[in-house]
């Protein structure tokens, strides 16, 4: 059985660093991070952005993930069974409700937001689909963290980040959150990704009634939920139905 190509693993794990690292990369950080040699590193760059999957940066000579990649990515999703049928649902719900919707799936131990639908009025928005997300930290992980062993599994022995204070980094805390997600059927994060923003969010399920995918609205805080800091029941029904139905599309037996 042949090997593996060593300068393609190199090249995956620069578009690795690439994908998770916060901004651009010059070399010596690359080769640096990846225990390479400048030029080694310096080499499959340049490849890389002859074929489109970086680009660099004229001003800083830094380096950032390249449009032909993120064609792919996109190609990808197209095809990907859960997105295809959960648009004709995301619209209808950011309709209703006024607010985003965003729909993820488990990907190595994060969301993978998978569909976008902005909030149906002319405020400056960002398209998410391809982002990767936090479990703990997102109404849509926690809801793949509920339902989902390979939620749990991937972020077993795992420090919390705390990105709000009211990030839960508490492992105590984030399991009788889980309990009562898996109780009511749907997740809530308030403040704990973004300050100022809340999210509500539902399981997807295929058809063998696993749990495939979440679908989430998100939006102000003071229009997602009450007084009381809970979230509007109005819209908790509306994000479950959405759920469901895609759930249906998927196959998946009443539950």
């Amino acid at each position: 059985m042949p090997g593996s190509v060593q300068s393609v693993e190199r090249a995956a794990a620069i578009l690795r660093l690439l994908a998770a690292g916060q901004g651009r990369l010059g070399v010596a950080e690359v080769a640096g991070t990846l225990g390479l040699a400048k030029s080694t590193a310096h080499g499959i760059l340049r490849t890389l952005e002859q074929v489109g999957f970086v680009e660099q940066n004229a001003a800083t000579g830094k380096y950032q993930l390249g449009a032909a990649l993120l064609h792919l990515g996109t190609s990808y999703l197209d095809v990907n069974e859960l997105r295809s049928r959960a648009i004709n649902w995301a619209d209808p719900l950011a309709a209703r409700t006024g607010e985003a919707v965003r729909i993820g799936t488990l990907l190595e131990g994060k969301v993978l937001v998978v569909h976008h639908v902005f909030r149906p009025d002319d405020s400056l928005q960002v398209l998410d689909v391809g982002a990767m997300l936090p479990l703990h930290a997102t109404a849509l992980g926690k809801v793949l963290l509920a339902f989902t062993t390979g939620g749990s599994a991937a972020t077993a022995g795992e420090r919390l980040e705390r990105f709000t204070p009211r990030t839960t980094t508490s492992r105590r805390e984030l399991a009788r959150v889980l309990v009562r997600i898996r109780d009511e059927g749907y997740g809530v994060e308030i403040a704990e990704m973004t300050p100022g923003e809340a999210e509500i969010a539902a399981p997807i399920r295929g058809g063998g009634g696993l749990v495939v995918g979440a679908i989430g609205i998100r939006g102000p805080v003071e229009r997602v939920c009450d007084t009381s800091s809970r979230p509007h029941p109005r819209l908790v029904t509306l994000v479950r139905d959405a759920g469901r139905a895609i759930s249906r599309d998927l196959g998946a037996p009443r539950w």
